[in-house]
């Protein structure tokens, strides 16, 4: 926190763009000039440039080099690091073979978080004081408990131990400020989303506010905090909304999971039905290497880190056409050999290793390289950019942190992986693929996370809560009562309060 000092004295939340995919009525906001945060917020359009500032950490998800998806990817058992050797990236390789440290952990997974944090009390202090219509403002309130809690809960299943602030920052939170019993973070979350869930609407205009929070979300969320909580009856009342009666069918907000698997990765189909929770991202923002990663870039850097490197096809290869990408996040060949059989291998791998033994497609070797690349976010040729900015930086596609899929699998296993709803639940994920009922039971819930939600950033966490990751990651280094957790930056720890976790320097 000692870092963000400068950064927010000076609020200037209506210069930030953010979901650049959502459509540009809410994400595209003229610049005013920079207010004192004591003279914004004034009326209903500082307060909605505000607003959009607090959504700009959602973006961590899928933007940037050091972006929640291929840094939890690569400290699963599914996959490794990889990239262009073993120092591309000390953060991601560190997690990925087990050797963080407070030096190497990138600073912005706790940083960008706390940003987010710091926006959405900022925002909560100033709205009772803003001359705007009660309704929206009541909704604005609502959005900001909403990605408050989110940027919460993200940081406490990363970090466990953290500071637990509500009020705007100052000179003696910033520097002052002790971590909090982890109890006491969740119960904050669990309040801020109750809180949310009493005020969003059902529903949202795809045309003008698609990637705003919903009551849908706020409810799918705290049934995921729930669950993490191991409050599994509660967890399950949650889920049973989102999910609607009937698994398979149209819940009360709309939600359906989507006919064909291979859809959901359409670059095109952004917020369809199965979508709850999602982040937009666009080539408009014409991102480039001088503002990457900084919360003004639009682009999907998940796209080009996993993609394959150098990659070519000869003359008449019926190999799909692809831009050169960084070969982060390939997966195992254990992983492999659990999906080969499974109707979502397809859209999931992209099995260049045997293209290239078919003569159909090249490619040069990454760290860590199995041949097997995540399918599900490579990069096509056809959605490069055709505007300015750079080509790699560029990506459009959108990125889910909660889909309908995950929420029906969530709630099975909220419901103790018995019973007949928990049996409809796992059959109708089955059954969208093509794949018979199987008795449920925990294992093959876990079974089927591990192939339906492959390669977007869930299954690290999946394995702690389970308390499965020291068998599944002994062979990485991955040791008890340590790696569950990541070591608090070096940074933050200077001049402040904050003490180290546990076994970490």
């Amino acid at each position: 926190m000692k870092k963000l000092q400068t950064k927010y004295l000076l609020i200037a939340f209506a210069t930030v763009l953010l979901l650049g995919a959502c459509k540009k009525s809410f994400v595209d906001i003229t610049p005013k000039g920079q207010f004192l945060s004591e003279n914004y917020y004034s009326d209903a359009t500082q307060a909605y440039g505000g607003l959009v500032g607090v959504y700009d950490a959602v973006r961590k998800n899928s933007g940037g080099f050091e972006n929640m998806i291929t840094m939890m990817n690569a400290g699963s058992d599914d996959q490794l690091a990889g990239g262009g050797g073993a120092t591309d990236g000390a953060g991601i390789q560190g997690f990925s073979n087990y050797t963080l440290s407070s030096l190497i952990i990138p600073g912005s997974f706790w940083s960008d978080h706390y940003q987010g944090i710091f926006r959405a009390n900022t925002l909560l202090a100033k709205l009772p004081n803003t001359t705007m219509d009660a309704t929206l403002k009541a909704r604005f309130v609502a959005e900001s408990k909403a990605l408050r809690a989110l940027y919460y809960f993200n940081l406490v299943r990363m970090f466990k131990n953290i500071p637990l602030l509500l009020e705007p920052l100052t000179a003696t939170n910033m520097y002052q400020a002790k971590q909090v019993d982890p109890t006491l973070v969740y119960a904050q979350i669990e309040k801020d989303l109750v809180d949310a869930v009493g005020v969003l609407p059902s529903t949202v205009s795809v045309t003008t506010e698609a990637g705003r929070f919903t009551k849908g979300a706020a409810q799918a969320l705290l049934g995921k905090v729930y669950l993490y909580e191991k409050k599994n009856t509660l967890a399950a009342a949650q889920f049973a909304d989102v999910n609607g009666a009937t698994p398979g069918g149209v819940s009360i907000y709309g939600y359906k999971l989507l006919s064909n698997f291979s859809d959901l990765w359409v670059v095109a189909n952004k917020f369809n039905t199965e979508s709850i929770l999602e982040v937009g991202h666009s080539s408009a923002g014409n991102s480039d290497w001088g503002f990457w990663g900084s919360g003004r870039d639009e682009g999907n850097t998940v796209n080009v880190m996993v993609g394959p490197r150098s990659y070519s096809r000869p003359v008449g290869s019926t190999a799909p056409a692809l831009p050169s990408g960084w070969s982060f996040n390939v997966f195992t060949q254990d992983f492999y050999d659990a999906i080969k059989t499974d109707p979502r291998f397809a859209a999931t791998v992209f099995d260049l290793k045997a293209l290239k033994a078919a003569g159909q497609a090249d490619y040069i070797e990454g760290y860590q390289n199995t041949g097997y690349f995540l399918n599900k976010f490579l990069p096509r040729q056809s959605d490069v950019r055709t505007g300015g900015g750079a080509q790699e930086l560029n990506f459009k596609q959108d990125s889910y942190i909660i889909r309908l899929a995950d929420t029906y699998l969530m709630e099975a296993e909220a419901l103790g992986a018995t019973g007949a709803r928990a049996q409809a639940l796992l059959d109708a994920v089955r059954a969208r693929v093509g794949l018979p009922s199987i008795p449920v039971t925990l294992d093959a819930i876990k079974q089927e996370r591990r192939l339906e939600l492959a390669g977007e950033g869930h299954r690290f966490f999946d394995l702690v809560r389970w308390g499965d990751a020291t068998t599944k990651l002994a062979s990485r280094g991955f040791k008890s009562g340590t790696h569950e957790i990541f070591p608090i930056p070096f940074a933050e720890l200077q001049g402040t309060l904050l003490v180290q976790n546990p076994n970490y320097q």
